[in-house]
């Protein structure tokens, strides 16, 4: 604790007589500082404790006494000492009243008694608090470095909490709380998820206050990590402003996350080497030798059905106008928003991806295989996690925000980037069938390109149509030129050859069925088919020539 004007007043050197403002006597000395200045205000920061003997003051004039004690409370200072026995054998009634008044501590201060005593008290009194204040934050700093051992971000927290007599809790890349101490803290901090993803949008280190008089407490936050993406972020809760020994623990804290933060990032990089070779191996038909080297940290995904998931990045430039976008255009779904919000990755969406689907596999305690490929444009991701697991859901949830940010800024996006992120999902699989799981996935990927969507599932393949994929400039140029010499002849006006074997067609070769359709004789169309076979050259006999006729048909009548 700071000296007070009680603990002075209780300094049994000093010999301090209260004579005014006894109620106020708890009030923090910053300093004691002596002036005999008329107006000593402009030379005040606030909290000092004023010595003087009045030697250009006119200390018995009530007026001049109720203007300076004014000026002296206005400035902030904490109170008045008065020496007696120089100036004034005893202090005036005008500054005593003064004092009264205005709540201003006044102390008498006997002949005896030096002002350097008084400033030297001060000063060893602030001393012995600053001491006491280091020497129980490196108290602090030990334990706090014990328990992030014994028990990791866990026990750290807990101990964070117990030293600044409130709360704390530790926040994921996407917002979302991952621990908190106490437990009841756990519904205050997800409250403060909003505030979290404002602070990843600030440069790193970052911090802010939440709450204050207000509110049930106040709250600090702080970004964790020493790259320019936050990795983490701290909450810390107290009832009022950290004193210098809690402030010693919240800085001991951040340090400790941040060194558990960054060691973290160094084994997930040498995790996902093991995963590139557990992946190759699955790929190349060698899923024994996958599981062998898998082991403890990817072997629960080889035991269970597992999807393949393909991302592709071909453009970048609009993702961050995207993650911009996504806040409004609807409300989306958690943990989604806050990944948006939170995935601040240089407008590079695979890297917001893998932000949101390693979060929540981790908060879901399940493993999660990613390995990136390739660089610069036409970057890919693979992804190999459980299937019905959080990682596949969050995946999901995630191209679903993409996919109606993207629809709120259509219009203003250029064509270029509106396809910087695509997804492709396999359908569920076992290591023996990973090869045709990956090529399921570039299969579904290839089709949500072709579509123009985020994300497809190969299952959504199977239960579609094969007509949208004739949507495809190759496909298109094919018919284009399959029918042209029809087209050129129906255009001298000798015959309508194109209606005529579409009605055909459509009617199965059915002779009669068509011409009615045609509104023609049986006999007249036979002809026109005859014509059809000697212009392209091909027999309609021939089941091939009829399904690329008519593909052919159906692809340029989509246009």
């Amino acid at each position: 604790m700071p000296p007070t004007l009680a603990s002075l007043v209780h300094h049994s050197a000093l010999k301090l007589t209260v004579r005014a403002g006894e109620d106020r006597l708890d009030v923090p000395v910053r300093w004691a500082h002596a002036s005999e200045l008329a107006d000593p205000v402009p030379y005040m920061e606030g909290g000092e404790l004023l010595l003087i003997t009045a030697l250009k003051l006119d200390a018995e004039d009530p007026e001049a006494m109720a203007r300076y004690v004014k000026r002296l409370v206005g400035a902030g200072v904490a109170g008045l000492g008065f020496a007696v026995g120089v100036n004034y054998e005893e202090i005036p009634a005008a500054l005593v009243d003064a004092a009264e008044k205005e709540g201003l501590p006044l102390l008498e201060v006997p002949r005896r008694t030096p002002f350097l005593a008084i400033s030297k008290a001060v000063s060893a009194a602030i001393a012995a608090d600053q001491y006491r204040a280091v020497t129980a934050g490196f108290a602090a700093q030990r334990e706090l470095t014990k328990q992030a051992l014994t028990d990791g971000p866990e026990g750290l927290l807990a101990e964070l909490a117990s030293q600044v007599d409130g709360w704390a809790a530790l926040y994921d890349a996407s917002g979302a709380v991952v621990a908190t101490a106490p437990e009841w803290a756990g519904r205050r901090a997800a409250r403060l998820t909003a505030d979290v993803e404002r602070l990843w949008e600030r440069p790193a280190p970052a911090s802010s206050v939440v709450g204050g008089p207000d509110h049930e407490d106040r709250v600090e936050l702080h970004s964790l990590g020493t790259g320019r993406r936050p990795r983490a972020a701290l909450a810390v809760g107290t009832a009022a402003a950290l004193g210098t020994a809690e402030r010693y623990a919240l800085h001991s804290a951040i340090a400790l996350l941040t060194l558990t933060t960054e060691r973290s990032r160094a084994l997930h990089t040498a995790e996902q080497r093991i995963g590139v070779a557990v992946l190759r191996m699955l790929l190349a038909g060698e899923p024994d030798h996958a599981r062998a080297v898998a082991g403890d940290l990817y072997g629960e995904l080889l035991d269970a059905p597992f999807r393949m998931i393909v991302a592709e990045s071909a453009s970048s430039t609009s993702a961050a106008r995207v993650r911009a976008d996504g806040r409004a255009h609807g409300p989306l779904t958690k943990p989604t928003a806050a990944a948006l919000a939170a995935a601040d990755t240089g407008g590079d969406p695979l890297g917001a991806l893998v932000e949101v689907v390693e979060s929540a596999a981790a908060r879901s305690g399940e493993a999660v295989l990613v390995v990136p490929e390739g660089d610069g444009e036409g970057k890919r991701l693979v992804v190999l996690a459980a299937d019905g697991g959080a990682a596949v859901a969050a995946c999901g949830e995630y191209a679903a925000a993409v996919e109606a940010a993207r629809a709120g800024i259509r219009d203003q996006a250029a064509a270029g980037d509106e396809d910087e992120l695509v997804v492709g999902l396999s359908a569920p699989a076992g290591p023996i069938a990973a090869a045709a799981a990956y090529k399921q996935a570039e299969q579904a990927l290839s089709v949500a390109r072709r579509r123009g969507r985020v994300c497809v599932e190969h299952e959504q393949m199977a239960a579609g149509s094969v007509l949208p994929l004739l949507a495809d400039d190759a496909v298109k140029a094919f018919a284009d030129g399959l029918l042209r010499a029809l087209h050129e002849h129906d255009a001298t006006g000798r015959g309508d050859l194109v209606a005529s074997l579409r009605a055909w067609l459509s009617r199965h070769g059915q002779w009669d069925a068509a011409a009615a359709d045609l509104g023609v004789h049986r006999h007249t169309l036979r002809y026109r088919m005859r014509r059809v076979e000697e212009i392209l050259g091909r027999s309609l006999d021939d089941p091939d020539v009829r399904m690329e006729l008519w593909l052919a048909l159906k692809a340029t009548s989509a246009e």
